[in-house]
């Protein structure tokens, strides 16, 4: 939410951002590590192996 409105200095300019994967820990430390992972190599393809349909379903039409 934050992000959307333009708290976030960061993200301010490439506004705006629509949720397309999500995932809930019940602990901040488990979060934080798997937000750590998606900034890696491997977090990067794990997620665009995860999200390989959406890409290819969003980009046509």
């Amino acid at each position: 939410m934050e992000h959307n409105k333009g708290v976030v200095a960061s993200t301010r300019y490439r506004k705006p951002f629509a949720l397309i994967y999500y995932e809930a820990y019940l602990e901040q430390r488990d979060a934080t590590s798997r937000e750590k992972f998606f900034k890696t190599q491997w977090g990067r393809n794990y997620l665009r192996k995860v999200l390989k349909n959406y890409w290819t379903c969003s980009s046509v039409g």
